[in-house]
This record gives C-alpha cells, sequence and structure tokens, in this order.
C-alpha cells in the first residue's frame, strides 16, 4: 500500500515549507537556530496538517543527527530505550534525535524518563502536540526545551502545496490531469488550515476524476461542515473564548460566526453554557435582564434541538453584543475573593450573628426608605470597597438612588 501523498510530497528543505513563516521564512526562529548551528530540545504544538513533523525532520537533516520518530500514542518505554541504545552505535555518532509525536500521551512516568536522556545530551527531543503544552506536557521537560507555535495555514499557503502535489501525482502516476484555480482553492479551503486534509482529498479526487478535476465530483467527497473540532481540546476552548470575546467586544458579526462554528461542529452544550455566563460576567448590571432573556434562549434551544436550536442562540449572542457591557458584578467578587484568600474577614461582627442573639442589630425596614448605617463587613475589612457602579445607564441610575438615600 503506498504512503499517504502528504508524506510522499513532504518538503526536505525550509525554503519549501508552506506556512509558518514566523519560525522558517528568512529571519524565523528555527531557521535562525540551524544557521547557528544551535539544537535544542523542542516543543511543537499547533493543529493537525500544520508541518510539525516537516519541520522536525528538516532539522534533523541540519543537524545531521540520526532521527527516529515515536508515536506516544502506540509507543512505550520500550521504544524509547531502544533509541537510547542507538546513542551508542555507529548511527548515533552525530547525535540522536527523538521526534515524539502526540506527547501529551505518554503519561507523567514515561514523560519523566526522557529527562535523563535529554540532561546528558544522549538524545535532543522534539515533541509535537495538538494540545495545550502547559497543560499536556511534564513542566520540568518544558523548562528544557523551546516552545514554538504552529499556526493553522492560510488557504493561498495550502493551495501552493495543492499545485506541487498535482505536479507529482501527474508525473507518478503516467497521467495527465489538470485543475484550475477554482478548484484547487476549493480544495485548500476544504483543508480548513490542515495541508494533510487537502492533500487527502487532492489524491482522492485525482483518482476519480477525467482529465480535468471537477468541483462537483469533489463536493461529493466533502462534508457539509468543514473545520476543525473537539469536544474538549485546544479548538472547543478556543471557540468559546473567541465566542466572549467577540460579545464583550459588541461584534455581532463576530459573535454568531463563531456561535455558527461551534453549533456546526456539533457542540450545543458549550455554546448553551459559555452564552448563559457572558450574560452575567460581560453584559451583568448594565442589562440584567439579558441573563433572564438568555437562560430564555438556552432553554428553548435545549427543548428544540439541532438544527433550530440556532435560531434562540442566535437572538441571545446578537442580543448580548448589542447590548451594553459590564463586568462589575464578575470584578466585585473578585476583589472580595482576594481578601479571602489573603485570610482576612475570619470574624463576622457581633450584631449578626444568630449566637449572640443579634444583639445591636438594626433592622433596616424599620428605617426611613428601609436603610439604616451600620458595620456589615468583618473589623478588619470595615469600609472596604468591592463594587464600583459601571459607567452605564443602570448602575448611574442605581448609584445615583443610594447616594441620595445614605447621604440623606
Amino acid at each position: 500500500m503506498p504512503r499517504p501523498l502528504a508524506d510522499r510530497v513532504r518538503p526536505e528543505r525550509f525554503d519549501d515549507v508552506v506556512g509558518q513563516r514566523q519560525l522558517v521564512g528568512e529571519g524565523g526562529a528555527l531557521r535562525r537556530m540551524a544557521a547557528q548551528g544551535h539544537f535544542t530540545n523542542m516543543i511543537f504544538f499547533g493543529p493537525p496538517g500544520t508541518g510539525k513533523t516537516t519541520v522536525a525532520e528538516i532539522v534533523a537533516r541540519e543537524a545531521n543527527m540520526n532521527l527516529h520518530r515515536l508515536n506516544a500514542t502506540s509507543a512505550s518505554l520500550a521504544d524509547v530505550k531502544a533509541v537510547i541504545a542507538d546513542t551508542d552505535s555507529l548511527f548515533g555518532s552525530n547525535g540522536t534525535m527523538l521526534y515524539l509525536d502526540e506527547i501529551q500521551y505518554f503519561n507523567k512516568k514515561q514523560q519523566q524518563s526522557l529527562l535523563e536522556y535529554m540532561e546528558d545530551g544522549r538524545i535532543t527531543l522534539i515533541a509535537s502536540t495538538t494540545e495545550n503544552p502547559y497543560i499536556y506536557v511534564y513542566n520540568a521537560i518544558i523548562s528544557r526545551s523551546a516552545v514554538f507555535e504552529f499556526r493553522p495555514l492560510s488557504q493561498s499557503d495550502i493551495a501552493v502545496a495543492l499545485r506541487r502535489a498535482l505536479a507529482y501525482l501527474c508525473e507518478t502516476s503516467g497521467l495527465t490531469k489538470t485543475a484550475d484555480d477554482e478548484v484547487i482553492n476549493y480544495i485548500a479551503a476544504c483543508g480548513a488550515g490542515d495541508a494533510r486534509r487537502a492533500l487527502n482529498l487532492l489524491e482522492n479526487a485525482f483518482y476519480t476524476s477525467g482529465e480535468t478535476l471537477e468541483r462537483e465530483g469533489i463536493e461529493a467527497m466533502t462534508p457539509k461542515v468543514i473545520g476543525n473540532f473537539d469536544r474538549a481540546g485546544n479548538v472547543h476552548y478556543d471557540l468559546l473564548s473567541a465566542l466572549q470575546k467577540s460579545i464583550r467586544g459588541s461584534d455581532p458579526d463576530a459573535a454568531v460566526f463563531y456561535l455558527a462554528k461551534i453549533l456546526e461542529g456539533g457542540d450545543l452544550i458549550g455554546a448553551c453554557r459559555r452564552l448563559q455566563v457572558i450574560a452575567s460576567e460581560d453584559v451583568g448590571l448594565a442589562y440584567s435582564a439579558a441573563a433572564q432573556i438568555v437562560r430564555a434562549c438556552v432553554e428553548s434551544a435545549r427543548e428544540l434541538g439541532m438544527p433550530e436550536a440556532v435560531i434562540p442562540l442566535s437572538h441571545a449572542a446578537i442580543l448580548m453584543a448589542t447590548s451594553p457591557k459590564s463586568n462589575s458584578a464578575c470584578a466585585a467578587y473578585g476583589a472580595a475573593a482576594a481578601d479571602i484568600a489573603a485570610g482576612r474577614g475570619q470574624a463576622v461582627p457581633d450584631h449578626m450573628r444568630p449566637s449572640h442573639q443579634f444583639q445591636n442589630y438594626k433592622y433596616p425596614h424599620d428605617y426611613p426608605n428601609h436603610y439604616v448605617e451600620q458595620q456589615y463587613l468583618p473589623d478588619d475589612l470595615s469600609g472596604a470597597k468591592y463594587y464600583k457602579y459601571g459607567e452605564n445607564k443602570s448602575e448611574r441610575a442605581a448609584s445615583e438612588y443610594w447616594e441620595k438615600i445614605k447621604n440623606k
């Protein structure tokens, strides 16, 4: 069985790598390190199909090291030890580089086993992961490594790789087939930042088409929804974060776009939860009714299910994006929690404690305007101010009311 097309057309020089110019372009960090002959332990993280394995192989070639590749989904400590044994052989005389793909699948003990060999220089480790390394990679490995982020490839970057791959397929198959720019760009868009995905689609299209690759035939092989989704990893949290920041930034267009990506990716529950958080964290007291409206939209969405759920949730997202904003309630809690974490406010005032029969407690409803001045916070926090009225209409009105009452 032939190797996948993405593996067969893998670039062998930095100049041929598509995308990641910040790392391998002129002046890129990895390119500068290679030019200086400085090869350290590295961690590559980013979405699938963005060039992590390709760049690791080029780095090993530039370093003139013997490269071993392991995948943490199937490798064991025995496999690592076999690589270490190679460092004492003739093949390892120039140094051994271990490329460990999907390192997040190694448990802590397995990751710790690498430290000794990294410390004494028997291996130079390049570990790759699609997850956040600061969460999934053992801290001691991170502290001994340079961390590089690989970004999703642009459509134009993937189109370059597709043109090269089409020429390769024609040459190796003996067939002469063409594809116009529209088709190439469509396949590139289907890659959704993942060159491997786009190359696999190109290969399938090449062998199922006539002399010209047609979009109609390719569409039959692509899903309705194209994207890089997960339910628990980085992509999940990136999209939810983008949704919240778009609403917080009062951009309804971006808000509905990210909501659509989340829902079309199948994460109804994640969208419902995050929208309810936003209602109180970001809209908050500037428009308190938003929390009730969003809750109603969420309940409606859960009752309706997909695809109709998109309608009430779109209502909620756009309502909040176009509403006035206040994080005063969230900020007040954070300030209070900071004092608690510092050990302050341990004793509740005596007049508020049942064990003291509420002696000297003043019942506000017995006073004009249902207000009377008295101390509620513990003695060591007396006078502390956690809540600060926002500048929006609702909170300014509340501020003016209480200033009038309390200063009377």
